[in-house]
């Protein structure tokens, strides 16, 4: 068990650090404001619209970093701190949030895929750790139950990955568009792009984090079938 708490404590100080240069970043791009003068609410209805997007609501929503697309009742939530505020740093979340609404909209084949293991992902999540722990305890006797636990983590670790594509696919819809549309000037473009680039290695350090715990109960199960 060793092992696993040395693995959780590695991911947890580069979570830590990703995520205080992520909030740093946001800070300093929250205090910039864009030439266009437009707001988060602005940029995301504008982008809707640009692409044929008609069904789908732009929201405010409570809270800091807590913007997200809801594909269930389709629409873009923003935070307070996005959805009034005209920064690099809200164009950039107004921006990517609509990106994933684009998606959506064109049937992007990786969120299709990621939506359709939301159901068995909420299953797996409850009882996996319980099921590990389980596991573990009864190894010496039989390797059903880790196995089982393992083949639970091992579909979070997918979908973590699959994660992966999807966020940076919206980033790269969003930039383009701010761009283009001349939502941002070059130099706003670069603040929203590192914005952007931040907020993916949260992802990128989770889906790695996933896999390392992974590996870890697959040696676990391995060496007790050796």
């Amino acid at each position: 068990m060793l092992g696993i708490y040395f693995i959780g404590i590695v991911f947890m100080l580069i979570s830590a650090g990703v995520s205080w240069r992520l909030k740093s970043k946001f800070k300093e791009y929250s205090q910039t404001p864009i030439s266009s003068g437009l707001s988060g609410r602005e940029i995301a209805e504008m982008m809707l619209h640009d692409n044929g997007i008609t069904d789908v609501r732009v929201m405010s929503v409570a809270g800091r970093l807590t913007d997200h697309y809801n594909p269930a009742d389709k629409t873009v939530n923003l935070s307070e701190y996005v959805y009034e505020a005209r920064s690099a740093a809200a164009a950039a979340v107004a921006a990517h949030e609509c990106g994933h609404a684009v998606q959506h909209a064109k049937a992007y084949s990786f969120l299709k895929f990621r939506s359709a293991m939301v159901p068995a992902l909420s299953i797996a999540s409850r009882y996996m750790q319980w099921i590990i722990l389980i596991g573990i305890l009864m190894i010496q006797t039989t390797p059903v139950p880790l196995a089982i636990g393992v083949a639970l983590f091992g579909l979070t670790t997918i979908f973590s990955f699959v994660t992966l594509p999807v966020e940076f696919d919206a980033s790269k819809r969003a930039l383009a568009w701010i761009s283009d549309r001349g939502v941002v000037t070059p130099q706003e473009h670069g603040m929203a792009k590192d914005a952007l680039k931040w907020a993916a290695l949260t992802y990128v350090v989770a889906a790695l984090g996933s896999l390392a715990t992974l590996l870890y109960y697959v040696s676990i199960l391995m060496g007790r079938r050796d």
